[in-house]
């Protein structure tokens, strides 16, 4: 039986893996399909997609987080296990400019993967940071809407949270 830290070890192995190889597989997704398929089969919709990197979309999620957030115009939304920044950048269009998106994700490679796909499509109200979501690298009050699929954190920090 494997502990907890050998478990996000692996979890940590085969994101960096994905994200390195550009292949995908999630429990949740058809792995012979493509993943604009894969995305869109799980809520993305081909305006979403189109609108922006290529990069971001990995076939990973298992759904779409930011059609069931109702974002505003300058929140400030919080995405965890941001992976390539597919909803990240789809956040980030809903909040505007006055707006903020924080990605955190604990897979450097995945980090490095959101910052080339944040530079490709220019987005200035985005930052990815490295983090767990037992242990994340925001202030208490500080973010207005969480998005992720997962959640194991603290919920001091969030106002609204939508997985």
């Amino acid at each position: 039986m494997k502990n907890e830290k050998e478990i996000k070890q692996f979890v940590k192995d085969r994101y960096a893996s994905i994200a390195s190889n550009e292949c995908s597989c999630c429990s949740c997704c058809n792995c012979n399909t493509g993943v604009v398929e894969q995305a869109k089969s799980i809520g993305y919709s081909e305006a979403e997609i189109r609108n922006i990197p290529e990069g971001s979309v990995m076939g990973l999620g298992c759904g779409n987080p930011t059609a069931l957030a109702e974002l505003k115009a300058g929140e400030t939304v919080l995405d965890l296990g941001s992976g390539g920044g597919v909803d990240v950048f789809l956040a980030a269009q809903k909040v505007g400019e006055n707006g903020n998106v924080i990605g955190v994700d604990m897979t450097s490679e995945m980090l490095e993967k959101a910052r080339e796909n944040a530079k490709v499509g220019s987005y200035k109200n985005v930052e990815v940071s490295v983090g767990e979501i037992e242990n994340l690298p925001v202030e208490d009050d500080s973010i207005d809407v969480v998005i992720s699929l997962t959640f194991r954190g603290s919920p001091s920090i969030f106002h609204n949270f939508y997985w």
